[in-house]
């Protein structure tokens, strides 16, 4: 089992104080002994400890930054939903082929926003913007919001917050199984709890530092016992010797370790592996010994958003990938909504 995650290390933004959140957070990493240093912005963090970048890298996932959300603007969360939530950055995970790896370019650490009240605001004047209809929210597109929420109750105040909205719903996803503490809040129905699945292969090699299958598993009972509606991501897709044979162990265990009475609104959305120049050079200097292949010559090149294009599989290897792996989810989860492939 995977602890939760404690930093090792605090920083936190002077006009975070300012904020209930954010003193009461200060206090408790002062209580436990953690140390805390001051910094102008997050941009201004330096001298995370360590050796050589490989230790600094690693320190600075232990890293976590207390700040104020400055930029109020909602990213697209397409096709999840049609906004992505900003209620953190960064994840203490070390999965290799994550697109954080990128995103958050030379800065790894763990940021939390304490201004929860004003980006709920926002959540609701884009929901105004769109009514009658109703306005989805991505909660884990730049973080794992789980992995943090024991210590900030941040996603758990959302989670009520959407549970009292008309026309809002939540969406996140998670890899860590550490859920008990938003068991008990009043959701309504409105989120959709998610989890990260995959085969043993792809989660032994490809994801250090998270929660084992099992584990997540257990989690989801708990979830769907608590009454929210159950989502699986499998993602990233990933070729490897005995894929298939992989996948489908992957679809027993989650068959029987599911309740056959809670399966009435059971989701699953299904990514395959890909990865873009600029993710690989990062992979590659942050994981040197990482099994993870990204050779463009066996890959086709996508078109993606800004311009960025990503490597992704071969027309008929991600037909396979496709076909197979929705034979699974038919086999065994027939009531089961796939919403998407990609």
């Amino acid at each position: 089992m995977v602890k939760p995650f404690m930093p090792q290390l605090v920083y936190y933004e002077p006009n975070a104080i300012t904020y209930k959140l954010g003193e009461e957070l200060l206090d408790k990493f002062n209580d436990l002994g953690v140390e805390i240093r001051k910094t102008t912005s997050h941009n201004q963090v330096r001298n995370i400890p360590g050796e050589g970048h490989l230790q600094q890298y690693r320190n600075a996932k232990s890293t976590l930054v207390i700040g104020v959300r400055k930029t109020l603007k909602f990213d697209s969360s397409k096709p999840s939903a049609e906004y992505a939530l900003p209620l953190a950055t960064g994840c203490m995970g070390h999965c290799h082929y994550c697109y954080l790896q990128t995103t958050m370019g030379s800065k790894p650490y763990i940021r939390t926003y304490v201004n929860v009240e004003e980006i709920l605001d926002q959540a609701h004047q884009y929901m105004v913007e769109r009514s009658p209809e109703e306005t989805r929210f991505e909660a884990s597109c730049t973080s794992d919001i789980v992995g943090i929420d024991h210590l900030t109750h941040t996603l758990k105040r959302t989670i009520e917050y959407f549970g009292q909205s008309d026309l809002g719903k939540l969406r996140f996803v998670t890899k860590f199984s550490h859920v008990d503490h938003l068991l008990t809040a009043n959701h309504n129905g409105k989120t959709r709890f998610r989890f990260s699945i995959n085969a043993d292969y792809v989660i032994k090699n490809f994801e250090p530092g998270t929660s084992p299958l099992s584990d997540r598993i257990d989690a989801a009972k708990k979830v769907v016992d608590a009454g929210y509606p159950l989502g699986f991501i499998v993602a990233p897709i990933y070729l490897h010797e005995g894929w298939k044979e992989g996948y489908r162990n992957l679809f027993i265990n989650l068959d029987e370790q599911l309740p056959k009475t809670q399966r009435g609104d059971i989701t699953f959305e299904m990514i395959q592996h890909r990865f873009t120049k600029p993710a690989k050079r990062v992979i590659e200097k942050n994981y040197p010994k990482s099994k993870l292949k990204m050779e463009e010559e066996d890959r086709r090149y996508k078109w993606g958003r800004y311009g960025i294009g990503k490597y992704i599989y071969q027309k008929d290897e991600e037909a396979e990938l496709k076909d197979t792996l929705e034979s699974y989810v038919d086999q065994f989860f027939p009531e089961a909504k796939i919403e998407y492939f990609t």
